[in-house]
């Protein structure tokens, strides 16, 4: 507060402290919306902001990357150090209650199983429900395009269906006729490409693969981010590969089972604990083998919605052998190639995929890697993912996928609860 009297000196310097307040009201807005691009960053594109080191996750996110870029910001709760303890308040729990509200409202892992929201309309999603106002040429341009879909492009896409269904049959039991060994894998590795490329017709795929001199060999296991069963058909295009992934019935199961007449293909049951030590030894044996082909693994083990990576297995990085990491990005302007397997059965998603306008996907191998010395497979695994999440412009979380099928781990609600109270010192 200032006492005005007519003194001219005392005016302007009541004027000169209004234009020194005004500028420290800039550099405080200038300095927030500073602060507020750092908690986006430290949020990882999250709307709600909110402190990642509250959360409940395995290991302490890597910031590394956020500090390199020149930011002096620090989290206020990781100061406190574990042997400087405080008196306990209210208060203390106010930032935990604040990030569990947020997480309620918007967490990392759900939103990773809805469909990938777009910027503009695709002409094909349509409902009327809330609206007020429709406009009749948006409407009519949208039945034209329903009409073209259903009616010209479905026929088309399902008679390359049942032939390419036809043909994985047929071919992969003639096979089975063929006695010698590199002649059958010759002839799979023909009849594989051809099936699949049939197949990729069916989605009216357009598919580019970049950097093809780090095309995988067969010293080793392809790993790649898992969105789709239509996965391992769009790599299929490239190059044959042994699958190895969960026992399914119906139509995938059929796929299976013909696939695995023409060549070594893993099959398993998750529930089986027998199935899993049985896979790692089968895995072993086939690196170690030259003759078979390479070894396709989705380490997620379940399908995102194509906007991150979550946490890869460390099962398939203690095989040994080379790992050559394919980065697989969808457009999702000409369709939305996320399989949901909790709301549609494989059938009804095929049916989906088939009245889009397309599948257009972009897939990048990457240069092999191998542990390196010291290194955990754990680790190992986190340095993969990483890479295949930067190459394919993803979001890297440490979230595991089956967290949509159970509930977070005890272990680290214990270790949260720990830290907590290792930070203060309540008196008795």
């Amino acid at each position: 507060f200032y006492l005005l009297d007519e003194d001219s000196d005392d005016e302007e310097y009541v004027e000169q402290s209004k234009h020194n307040d005004a500028d420290e009201k800039d550099d405080r807005r200038r300095n927030g919306n500073l602060t507020r691009k750092i908690e986006r960053k430290l949020t990882r594109h999250n709307v709600i902001s909110r402190r990642d080191n509250l959360l409940l996750v395995p290991s302490k996110p890597d910031l590394t990357s956020l500090d390199e870029k020149g930011s002096d910001d620090t989290d206020e709760i990781g100061e406190l150090s574990v042997n400087n303890k405080q008196d306990f308040e209210l208060s203390d729990v106010l930032d935990y209650v604040k990030t569990g509200i947020a997480c309620i409202i918007e967490d990392e892992v759900t939103q990773r199983f809805a469909p990938e929201e777009l910027k503009s309309w695709n002409l094909m999603t349509r409902t009327n429900k809330s609206f007020k106002f429709i406009n009749l040429k948006i409407s009519c341009l949208w039945i034209f395009g329903w009409l073209f879909r259903y009616f010209i492009l479905f026929p088309a896409r399902l008679a390359f269906l049942f032939y390419g269904l036809a043909l994985l049959v047929f071919s992969c039991l003639g096979l089975t006729l063929v006695p010698q060994p590199d002649l059958k894998r010759w002839l799979y590795e023909r009849v594989a490409l051809t099936t699949f490329r049939c197949l990729s017709r069916c989605f009216s795929a357009q598919i580019d693969f970049h950097n093809l001199e780090n095309r995988p060999l067969c010293d080793g296991i392809c790993v790649a981010n898992h969105t789709s069963p239509i996965d391992v058909l769009i790599l299929s295009t490239d190059r044959p590969y042994s699958l190895v992934g969960q026992t399914h019935g119906g139509l995938l199961g059929l796929c299976q089972r013909s696939l695995s007449l023409g060549a070594a293909h893993i099959w398993f049951q998750r529930s089986e604990v027998n199935d899993r030590a049985a896979v790692s030894r089968r895995l072993r044996e086939h690196v170690q083998d030259p003759d078979k082909l390479p070894i396709l693994i989705f380490p997620e083990g379940t399908c995102v919605n194509n906007t991150s990576v979550m946490q890869f297995k460390k099962g398939s990085m203690e095989v040994g052998g080379v790992i050559y990491p394919a980065a697989i990005k969808y457009d999702p302007r000409f369709g939305d190639a996320f399989w949901n397997s909790s709301r549609y059965s494989m059938v009804h998603y095929i049916l989906m995929m088939m009245t889009s306008w397309a599948v257009v996907v972009d897939v990048w191998y990457l240069p092999p890697m191998r542990i390196k010395e010291g290194e955990n497979a754990i680790d190992f695994a986190n340095r993969v993912k990483k890479e295949i999440a930067k190459k394919g412009g993803l979001v890297d979380l440490l979230w595991d996928g089956n967290l949509k099928r159970h509930r977070v781990k005890s272990c680290w609600k214990r270790a949260q609860q720990q830290q907590f109270s290792r930070k203060i010192h309540i008196k008795r």
